[in-house]
Formats: structure tokens, sequence, C-alpha cells
């Protein structure tokens, strides 16, 4: 096979081969495992296309839908959800050359058939081998790959080890597959003696493998990623290794390696099926590749009406903001602040808080509240990043107790806690000790398994915190200091200083200090639930907010800190105290963390918080449960803390679904307006905000973030066979990091059925995400200047941007090219002409 090319030709090949496998792997969103299940836009390497271009090659390469079907709109039309002047508007921006009318699309559109709307184009060597044959060629070597990477990337789930952990993947892989006589045994005959005679290099097999399939240069890059896209989930999960990899300043291939191990796939089913009639389609199949970027005519037909969805979903949020007067009101000095996290679930305690206790004013930013840390937790040797998946963390912390007499009894019985699970778990699972288990162990266990189908056992809100006693928990703390030297432990003055100073100024609180600050992180309590770590903080990796909180608090109460922090002009008084918290989404009850550390002149203060933090939790705990099925007459605070310690619940808490927009104001401004917990919120005031650094941050990280959280629970919505996890209740988890559905089949990425639809209606409406910054229009310009991922964000529709004036009106949209569009009084202030609708629906 060598012989046949010269030694010239493999040398240009292998450099262009090597660069279309780069390509295609910058495609593919990241997917993090379960321990840190963070929020990813699916279609994050598609951000330089826009949405119709994205959606387009998507439905071409592995017929994935990136719209909700024509009725789901056409009931959105009836139902007042789309309106007939933004309807109008999206046909005249698509169409205004042919100058079609909303009434006429309508006609045309009921006309049309849609079953095709999405049906790929591409097809695969093991695809057409189906087609020819009895053998389900495809799922074969899906389950083929799927049961090689779940024993490639085990994570302590496996009891029995399989040789090549160590190996990189491309070599592991292929040693697997040299001795694999299973593809022989149904059909492929010679299947491991092919892959055996290629290359062990990955980017040499690779070349040789699309050589002998005779692909054009010009189709590589559609088919590439449409073989990435058919396992699209272990490929998501492969990428994150390069993802993280990036983050730190390294380099990473392993999805180029595992993009080669699934054109090798391709080629040795080729070789080892090839028949005139395969040859034949596969002929075929190669000039339809090119013709990829030929659009389909109903799919562009299904982005108006997304487009129109999207408007009349704005004019909602404008309408809020136009009937508010804020510029007026004048807030009176809080006498507590409470920073929450950004996330939508904050936007609904933040308000009834704020109503129940009207001293208290609140403030919104990221939940890692601008401490980047690594945290190590007590008993364990290895730590976790707490800080949004775009920037690396920069210091290790580590989980202590604060009396040190305990401390040394603590850790041993943690360690020892563990190693009694992992020795637990090992018997569970052992092929040997497995089969006795049930028997003897089983009827040991029915009072537990009472006691939790009827939620009478409280649930451990933090995993972590297992092996520790009440009393414990209550005096955890973090250890700042590095202890020692040879490890990278705590975080010196100077950074301390510079992380205090900028998570100050970016939260927009510099000055007029209330005498107790919240620093309230979040976190859900849930059981039996492998997802657990999509309902804490994103901004904290997955993980609870707790260690951030709890750093910045020790960090902004350090007198020297505050010493140095002065000579910035940032004076925060001794009166002010800093107190950790911790939100829990599920219950809406709130945790004080050391309150035994809050100094006696603060007593009363604590007292007061105690009683308002009840009253807004009961507050908020009755506005979640219009969401959920309650029966009448049930009591809601016991309704709301049982649902979340039920091991049969699919839907402990809704988490953030409904996440629409992102708004980044003062307070002053959002006070009062209630967003339905649909609003991620961050606190900002230009006017405070000198060369707009903080400004260019939170459009560069918080509003990159909200965009990925948004377009994830869009994509599991739209199309969840591709971009969700399908049903919950039939999930498997899989070597520790993913779930299966079922016994076999792809990774799944993305959010089950369950988090996104009751059973009955959609929990989620599919809406990208608008944006809402007070800022002067030139500054937000600037940014989008300086960097160009975000402006190809909202440039190509993936975000809509708009500007807020100081008095608290939504003015300005991003019209592109790094223009804006006046929004004029008709597009603020509309009724719905139901006659019309009656008509065409």
């Amino acid at each position: 096979m060598l012989n046949k090319i010269k030694d010239s030709e493999i040398n240009l090949m292998n450099v262009s081969i090597g660069k279309a496998l780069l390509d295609a792997s910058k495609k593919i969103a990241p997917l993090w495992p379960l321990e840190n299940f963070v929020a990813v836009n699916p279609y994050l390497g598609l951000s330089d296309h826009s949405f119709e271009s994205a959606a387009q090659r998507l439905s071409y390469a592995a017929g994935i839908h990136t719209t909700m079907s024509a009725n789901y709109y056409l009931n959105a039309l009836e139902q007042g959800n789309i309106l007939m002047e933004d309807l109008e508007t999206a046909v005249n921006e698509k169409y205004r050359d042919n100058k079609i009318s909303a009434k006429s699309f309508l006609e045309t559109l009921k006309k049309k058939e849609f079953k095709n709307a999405h049906t790929t184009q591409i097809h695969t060597v093991a695809e057409l081998a189906k087609k020819i044959s009895t053998a389900n060629w495809p799922d074969f070597m899906l389950d083929c790959i799927s049961s090689w990477a779940a024993s490639y990337f085990d994570e302590a789930q496996s009891q029995w080890k399989k040789e090549g952990q160590e190996l990189s993947l491309f070599s592991a892989w292929k040693i697997e597959a040299e001795t694999n006589r299973s593809p022989s045994l149904i059909g492929m005959k010679g299947f491991h003696k092919l892959i055996k005679e290629l290359p062990d290099n990955h980017i040499e097999a690779a070349a040789i493998a699309l050589h002998e399939l005779e692909l054009e240069e010009k189709v590589l890059p559609i088919y590439l990623h449409s073989l990435l896209l058919r396992v699209g989930g272990w490929s998501s999960y492969i990428a994150h290794f390069d993802w993280d990899a990036k983050r730190y300043g390294r380099e990473e291939k392993k999805l180029s390696e595992f993009l080669s191990v699934l054109i090798c796939w391709e080629y040795g089913v080729y070789k080892a099926l090839k028949t005139p009639v395969l040859e034949s389609q596969w002929k075929k199949a190669k000039l339809e590749m090119l013709k990829y970027d030929a659009a389909d005519t109903n799919l562009s037909d299904l982005i108006v009406l997304q487009n129109a969805y999207d408007l009349t979903a704005q004019r909602r949020l404008i309408k809020k903001f136009k009937r508010k007067d804020s510029s007026k009101q004048k807030a009176s000095k809080p006498k507590v602040q409470a920073v929450f996290c950004i996330d939508v679930r904050s936007e609904v305690y933040r308000r009834n808080l704020e109503s129940v206790a009207p001293e208290v004013g609140t403030l919104g930013f990221a939940g890692f509240f601008g401490f980047p840390i690594n945290f190590v937790k007590i008993g364990h040797d290895k730590g976790y990043d707490q800080c949004p998946a775009l920037i690396p963390s920069s210091y290790t912390v580590r989980e202590k107790i604060l009396n040190k007499d305990q401390n040394g009894k603590v850790v041993l019985r943690r360690k020892l806690n563990r190693v009694f699970n992992f020795s637990w778990k090992s018997f569970k699972s052992s092929a040997i000790s497995s089969f006795g288990f049930v028997s003897p162990i089983g009827l040991s266990l029915l009072p537990k398994l009472f006691t939790d189908s009827f939620g009478m056992t409280r649930p451990v809100p933090h995993p972590q915190k297992n092996g520790l006693r009440k009393e414990e928990i209550e005096n955890l703390s973090v250890e700042l200091e590095s202890s020692n030297s040879e490890l990278t432990l705590g975080i010196p003055l100077e950074a301390r200083v510079n992380m205090a100073k900028g998570a100050l100024q970016a939260m927009s609180l510099t000055e007029d200090f209330a005498r107790v600050v919240m620093i309230v992180g979040h976190g859900s309590t849930s059981v039996n639930n492998p997802h657990a770590s999509g309902l804490d903080c994103g901004a904290c990796a997955g993980q609870s907010g707790e260690a951030n909180a709890k750093v910045a608090s020790i960090i902004l109460n350090d007198k020297e800190v505050r010493k140095q922090l002065a000579s910035d002009k940032i004076v925060i008084p001794d009166s002010t105290y800093f107190l950790a918290c911790l939100h829990d989404t599920s219950t809406d009850e709130i945790s004080l963390f050391n309150a035994n550390l809050v100094p006696s002149s603060h007593q009363a203060d604590l007292e007061n918080i105690r009683k308002r933090i009840a009253q807004a939790g009961s507050a908020t705990r009755s506005e979640r449960v219009l969401r959920m099925n309650i029966e009448d007459g049930k009591d809601v605070d016991s309704f709301m803390k049982i649902r979340a310690k039920d091991w049969s619940q699919v839907r402990p808490e809704w988490g953030l679904a409904g996440c629409s927009s992102f708004v980044v104001a003062p307070r002053t401004i959002t006070r009062g307006v209630d967003l339905k917990g649909r609003s991620f919120l961050h606190s900002y005031s230009w006017r405070e905000d000198r060369g707009f650094k903080v400004l260019e941050t939170i459009m560069t990280a918080p509003m990159v973030v909200t965009s990925w959280i948004n377009l994830q629970y869009y994509g599991s919505t739209v199309d969840n066979k591709h971009f969700g996890s399908g049903n919950k209740t039939l999930h498997n988890v899989t070597s520790g990091i993913g779930v299966l559905e079922g016994f076999a089949g792809d990774l799944r990425s993305g959010l089950p059925m369950q988090s996104i639809h009751d059973g009955v209606n959609y929990q989620h409406e599919p809406l990208r995400l608008s944006v809402v910054i007070n800022a002067p229009k030139e500054a937000m310009i600037k940014v989008l200047e300086k960097h160009d991922s975000v402006r190809q964000l909202v440039d190509n529709q993936w975000i809509f941007l708009m500007a807020m004036n100081d008095e608290g009106e939504i003015t300005d949209i991003y019209d592109g090219d790094l223009r804006w569009r006046k929004l004029i009084a008709e597009q603020v202030v509309y009724e719905p002409n139901e006659k019309m609708v009656e008509e065409l629906v």
C-alpha cells in the first residue's frame, strides 16, 4: 500500500491531512465529565458561520436540527408568542429582493412538505454498506468504538482494567483493533489485518486511509466534520482534553487522533466489504459531497420562523423596561448587601429577598466571585478547578477545620470513609462478588430504600462532606497560607489584593459598603442524579460556589488586604463584615458559614439576616412551585424540600430552563422588574469603569459563558438526539465520566429531556440570548473591534446585543458590521393582531 505512493507525495499528504484533522476537530464543542458537567455551546466551533449557515451545514453533514418543527412555530403564532409584525420583519430580511409578505409566506409554508427538511446528504462508507447488506454496520462500528473508548477513558468505575490506557489514543485503539476478531466474525473479513498494515502514526494512517477512499481535498472538511458528528458524544468528551490543555498553555491533539480512528474504521469497512455495488455507491456519495454548500429552502423558512420567534421575545423584554421609571429611583444605602451569582435562578431569589427585606440590596456577579482557585477538599490529595472553563485556575487552596485539635482526626476519618466507599464499590461491582451481592446484602438495604422512597432521609447537600459530623461541617474553612514548600498552596498577599480589587471593581462595589456583605455562592441538592453537577455553579466548573464564597470573604475581611485596597481608593469600613453563604437552588435555603466567627457587634444584623432569608426562601419556593406539579392543598415548603431528596425524582429543580436574556446594569434599573427567572443579571456601573476594562471583561467572559448556557439549552431543545442526552430514566453511567442511553451507543451530551420538558409542555423556550447592556454604544463597539471571537457571536446572530440608556430603556439593537439600529416606538409598544392570526393560522 505504501509503495504505491511516492515519499514526496506522502510528506505533502501528511501536512495537508494533519491540518485537515485539526481544522475539523476545532468544530467540535468540548464536553466535561459528570463530576463537573459544565454547560457548553454545542455550536462552539461554528461561531464564525452565521446562524443560518451553521444550520445548513449541520443539517447537511449529519441531519442535525437547529430549529423546532414548522408546527411548533405555527402554534406559537396562534398563541401570540410570534407576532405578525415580527414575522413580517423576519420575512422582509430574508426575502427583501422578492418582496414576499408574511401572509403569502405563511400560505406557501402550509403547502410545503417538511418531513425531509433535515435529511443528511453526506453518507459514510458504513452507512452505504448497511444499505446493500443485512448488517447494521454503522451501529456495529459505533458500539465497537464506544466500548473501546469507555475502557480507555475509564475513571475508576471498572474494576478490571484493560491494557493500553498509558498509550496515546490512536496507538491504544490500533493495538486493540489489530487483535479484535469481532469485525471478522460478523462479515468484515481481515479487518484486523487491514488495520495492522496501517502506520502507527495517526496522521500517516489517516493519510493512507483517505488516499484509498479517493476523497477530493475540497470535500475533506465536511466529510471529516460529519464523521465526528456521528460519534458526537465521544468526540465532544475527547475535545475537552484539548480545550483544557490549551487553557494551560499546552498542546493536545487527542481529538485529531480520534478522528484518525474514525477514518481508519471507514477505510477498513470499505476494503473488507468492497464490492462493485459498494464501490459504485461510494462514487455517487462523493459526488453528492461536492454539493454541501447548497441551501435547503425548507430549512431557510424554518430559520425565518425562528428569527420571528426571537424578535417577539425581544419585544417582551423591551416592554418590561419600557414601563419602568427607574431613573428617578435613588436607592438608600442598604444595611445588608448580598452578592449573588448571575445565574437565572438567583434572579427569583434576589427579587423576593428585596421584596421582604427593603433594607437589603443585591448585586450580581459571576459565581466564582473573581477568585479562580483550585480547591482541595478535606481529606483529598487532588483539587478541582473552581472557575469558568474559559480561564485557568491560578492558586490552590485547601479545606481545613478551624479547630486545629480536630483537624487530624477529621482528615483521618474522611480518608477512611473514602477507602471504605471505594472498597464497598469494588465489592459491589466486581465481576465475581457482584453475583453474590444482591441476596445477602440486599435485605439489609430495605430500610434505607423504604426511608428514601418516602422522603424520610435527609440528603447530604455536598458529597464532599461525607464522613463529617454536623459541627465539623459548620466549622469548615479554607487555608490561604502555604504550609508546605513542596506544594503550590495558598495565595500570596499581593495576589489576594489584586483579586479583591478586581472582584470589587467588576461588581461595581467600591464604595457605600453595608455593615454586612453576604457573598452568596450556589449549589444544588439532589440524589440519584448523574447530572447533579450540571445544577451547581457553572462559573465554578460545575462545583458548588461554597469554596469561592469562603475565600472571597476571608480575603475581603483581611485587615492587610483592606489597608492596601485603601491606597487604591477602595475604602472598606472597619464596620463592614463579609459573610460567606450558599444558596441551595433546589430548596431555596441559604446556609451561613462560620457564623460563630461573626463579631458580637454584628449579631443583631446576623439575626435579621436569618429571619429575612427564611422569609425570602418561602416566597421563592411559592413562586418556583408554579412550574411544578403539586397537589392542591399540599404544603409548598415541605413539597420542595422533599422533592430535592427524592431518589426517584427526575426533575429536582428546573435548573436554568427558560434562560433567554442577560442584563448588565446597575440594580437601581433592574430592581423591581419581574424577569420570571429567565434572565442572568450582572451588576455594572459604566460611570465607575475607567477605560471600560470591566465592560471588556463582561463582554468577553460572562457574556460568552451565559451564551454557552443558553445555547446548550437551545441545542438540547431543538435536537435532543444530537445535542441532548435523551431519557434520564434510561441512563447508564459509563466509565464514571458520562451516560449512555440504554446499554450501548454513543456517549450522550447535553441535557436530558426531563430538564427541558415536563411531559406535556416545554419548560425551555428555544430562544437565542438577548444581551442588554447599560453602557455607551461606542464603548461596546470598541470591545467588538478588539475581540473577533465576540464580534462573530453578535454579527452572526448567536447573540442579540442591545443597548440600554441611563433611564433604563432599551434604545438600540446591534445590527451587524459594527452598527446600531434605533428601536422605534412601534417596535416597543404593541398589541397582538388577533384577527390576522385567526385568518392565517
